[in-house]
């Protein structure tokens, strides 16, 4: 399996420590991808000592959690590592940017917990990041709509390429649990010219936050100042 790197943390899945592991590979390139080291891949790392590391780890751990890159790229392989984490009694959780929804139909299962990429109106795709991929993005929230799996949708808000009103578009055609806007933070871009953008304040958040949240009910806030913030 190719694999980025592992880390515990306190963070990945809320309210429980887990550990996270990072999957080489992603299909999309996004300019401000936060993980542009693992887009092209990763170490090649065997099952046996994921699950090790799993089971070496176990009395600290609440869940494991299979973040990116794009972990459904190596659906199978994911597969078992879930697999293992159940029958370890932890929970689990997924990142994922929803390109491969028929991938995530096999392990959605699995899972406790999903956390989908909506990185502009599925409409807006192509625009936004260069990749047409909004119809499959849905998808891929309608199933785990259809699930007992809780269900995270989340955006980053990048100024320039996204505006208050796009969320607002994404707030009214989206079915999840809770829904979070993620602080852009211009410090490790893939585009290089992202840089110079500015991260948005907390307080430009916020606001936005409290304009969709009579669409959605819960809504989060996510910035390096302040952490989360449930709105």
């Amino acid at each position: 399996m190719l694999v980025g790197g592992t880390i515990m943390s306190s963070l990945e899945y809320p309210g429980k420590v887990s550990l996270v592991v990072f999957t080489g590979g992603c299909i999309l390139r996004c300019p401000y991808c936060h993980n542009p080291e693992i887009i092209a891949g990763g170490e090649e790392v065997s099952l046996d000592e994921i699950k090790a590391n799993i089971k070496k780890t176990r009395d600290f751990l609440d869940a494991v959690v299979i973040t990116g890159g794009e972990p459904l790229m190596q659906c199978e392989d994911v597969k078992k590592i879930l697999m293992f984490a159940k029958g370890q009694g932890l929970l689990t959780k997924l990142d994922t940017n929803g390109c491969f929804p028929e991938n995530l139909s096999k392990i959605v299962g699995l899972l406790d917990y999903v956390a989908l990429d909506v990185k502009a109106p599925f409409e807006n795709y192509q625009q936004i990041i260069g990749s047409d991929i909004g119809t499959k993005v849905k998808k891929s929230m309608e199933i785990c709509a259809k699930s007992p799996t809780y269900l995270e949708c989340r955006t980053t808000y990048v100024p320039g390429l996204l505006k208050p009103g796009d969320i607002t578009k994404i707030a009214k055609n989206i079915n999840c649990d809770l829904y979070t806007i993620q602080q852009f933070r211009n410090r490790i871009v893939l585009d290089e010219k992202l840089h110079e953008t500015p991260n948005p304040f907390r307080d430009e958040l916020y606001k936005i936050a409290l304009a969709v949240k009579p669409i959605l009910g819960e809504v989060k806030i996510k910035t390096a100042e302040f952490g989360e913030e449930l709105v």
